[in-house]
C-alpha cells in the first residue's frame, strides 16, 4: 500500500493524543504534523500537552519535539504539507465546519472525529463494516465544494459503536424498534479522574446531546446514498438513555430489541460470529479479525476485562435472552475511544485509502 504523510488537527485532547498512539507505528499512515489552539502553537508538543497527557503509554521522543502548527491560522500551510489530516477540535459546532471544510477547499481531505458535519447531507458517516458504500458520495461533495482531493468523512458517534454494530447483522430480520441505556467512560468527556474527581463513586444520567445522536445517528448509517445525498433510513424507531458512570474507557449498552420477523436465539448468534465486513474481507491493518463477539458466560462482557479486545477495535456482546416487553435484550461493550473514537476514524481512513480517495 502507498505510505500517506497525515496530520492530526486537535492533537492536544483526548482523542488527538489517542490519534497519535495509533499512527505512531501505522504501517501505512505517517504522523508528520501537529495542529492545535493558537495557544500550542510554536511550542513543542511535550510543553503544548504538558500534564494533559492521559495515555497509558509514555510519549515519545519524537511526537514530543515536534513543533505544533495553528489550526486555524495555517490551512493553507498544513494542507500543503500533508496527504490528509485526521481532525478532532474542541470548538463551536459552526466553526468546526468552516474550519473541516477549509481544508477540504484547500485540497486536504479530512477524517473528522467531530460531529459537527455528521448531518450534512453529501458528508459520509462511515462505519467501515456496516456501510463503506456511502463512500461513494464524496464525489458529489467534490463536486459541491469544486475540488478535485479535498472532501470530509465523518465517524458516529462513540455511544451507538456497541449497539447498532451487533443490530447490523440482524436488519435482514426487520429491526422494528430498539430501546438502548448506554453506560459511558468519561474518557468520552475527554476526562480522567485525576481532572474529574466528582466522577469517582458517582453516576450522572445526563450526557448533554448524546440520546439524539443515538437516535438519529444509526438512520444515516443505515440510509443509502441517492443523487447527491444520502437519504436516511426511515426505520428502526430507536429510543434511548445516555448515562455516565465511573469507568476509565469503555461505553456499555442495554439493548431491547424488537422485530418483524422474529429469529431464534440461535440464528441470532450464528448472525454475530458469522458477520464480516470489507474491513474483513481487506484485511485493513486496524480490522479486528472477529468484528463480533459473544460471550456465553452470563457475567461477560465486563468493561475492564473486555474492552481491549482485538485492540480495543472488536465489540463484545452477552447475556442474550427474550424479553417480556420486546422480543430480546441484550448488552454490548465498545471503546469508546478506540473503536468509537481514534480508531474507528483511522479505520474509516485505511478503507478510503483501500478505494483510492486519497489519491
Amino acid at each position: 500500500m502507498k505510505q500517506y504523510n497525515v496530520g492530526v488537527i486537535g492533537a492536544t485532547g483526548m482523542v488527538g493524543q489517542r490519534f497519535i498512539t495509533l499512527l505512531e507505528n501505522h504501517p501505512w499512515f505517517n504522523l508528520t504534523l501537529l495542529a492545535a489552539s493558537p495557544r500550542s502553537a510554536g511550542k513543542k508538543y511535550s510543553e503544548a500537552v504538558g500534564k494533559r497527557w492521559a495515555m497509558k503509554t509514555e510519549l515519545s521522543e519524537k511526537v514530543g519535539n515536534m513543533v505544533v502548527y495553528d489550526a486555524t491560522a495555517d490551512v493553507e500551510k498544513i494542507a500543503k504539507s500533508v496527504d490528509f489530516v485526521f481532525c478532532a477540535v474542541d470548538m463551536k459546532k459552526d466553526e468546526i465546519r468552516g474550519l473541516e471544510e477549509a481544508y477540504a477547499k484547500a485540497e486536504c481531505p479530512v477524517v473528522s472525529n467531530n460531529s459537527a458535519n455528521r448531518h450534512t447531507d453529501d458528508v459520509p458517516m462511515i462505519i467501515p463494516e456496516i456501510n463503506p458504500e456511502h463512500a461513494e458520495i464524496i464525489n458529489a461533495q467534490r463536486k459541491r465544494l469544486g475540488t478535485k482531493r479535498g472532501f470530509v468523512a465523518v465517524k458516529s458517534n462513540c455511544s451507538l459503536q456497541s449497539y447498532v454494530p451487533a443490530l447490523h447483522p440482524l436488519m435482514k430480520f426487520g429491526v422494528d424498534k430498539v430501546l438502548a441505556c448506554t453506560y459511558q467512560a468519561i474518557s468520552g468527556a475527554g476526562k480522567t479522574f485525576e481532572t474529574w474527581p466528582e466522577m469517582v463513586d458517582n453516576v450522572i444520567p445526563y450526557i448533554g446531546g448524546e440520546e439524539e445522536k443515538s437516535e438519529i445517528e444509526p438512520l444515516k448509517i443505515w440510509g443509502r446514498v441517492d443523487g447527491d445525498k444520502i437519504i436516511d433510513a426511515a426505520s428502526p424507531s430507536i429510543t434511548t438513555q445516555c448515562l455516565r458512570v465511573p469507568s476509565s474507557d469503555g461505553h456499555m449498552a442495554a439493548v431491547f430489541v424488537k422485530f418483524k420477523n422474529k429469529p431464534s436465539i440461535d440464528e441470532i448468534k450464528k448472525c454475530w460470529k458469522e458477520f464480516k465486513g470489507v474491513p474483513q474481507e481487506l484485511e485493513l491493518p486496524s480490522a479486528p479479525k472477529q468484528f463480533l463477539n459473544y460471550f456465553e458466560e452470563p457475567d461477560r462482557p465486563q468493561t475492564r476485562l473486555d474492552r481491549d479486545l482485538e485492540g480495543g477495535m472488536a465489540v463484545s456482546m452477552g447475556r442474550l435472552r427474550e424479553d417480556t416487553q420486546y422480543d430480546y435484550k441484550f448488552v454490548c461493550l465498545s471503546h469508546n475511544t478506540l473503536r468509537g473514537a481514534a480508531g474507528g476514524a483511522v479505520l474509516m481512513a485505511e478503507l478510503l485509502a483501500a478505494k483510492g480517495y486519497f489519491d
